[in-house]
């Protein structure tokens, strides 16, 4: 069964942290490079970070760097995102799905987690 469940969004004032966590199954988890990607109000799903299948690499677009930090825990199929100093133009939806050139042409989406920054 394919499945992506995002959690561990909310309501958080500028400056402060979250942590977001993606179980997902193994079809989609094992073996893959992970991302995570984010939709803000009225705008496309963007890029956030990625993660190798090892866990040895990764990547971030460059209005996250040096704040957000992606992990993966291979023994129980999640990917994690650790996302401190939040700013107000971090509010979005949050989603996790395998790591992909061609990312934003994959069909199966879990329903992702809201991150609301307030300023």
């Amino acid at each position: 069964q394919v499945q992506l469940v995002e959690s561990g969004g909310g309501l958080v004032q500028a400056g402060g942290s979250l942590r977001l966590s993606c179980a997902a199954s193994r079809s989609i988890f094992s073996g893959n490079a992970m991302g995570w990607y984010r939709q803000p109000p009225g705008k496309q799903r963007e890029f956030v970070a990625t993660i190798t299948s090892g866990g040895w690499s990764t990547t971030y677009a460059d209005s996250v760097k040096g704040r957000f930090t992606i992990s993966r825990d291979n023994a129980k199929n999640t990917v994690y995102l650790q996302m401190n100093r939040l700013k107000a133009e971090d509010t979005a939806v949050y989603y996790c799905n395998m790591a992909s050139p061609r990312w934003s042409t994959l069909h199966f989406w879990g329903q992702g987690t809201q991150v609301t920054v307030s300023s």
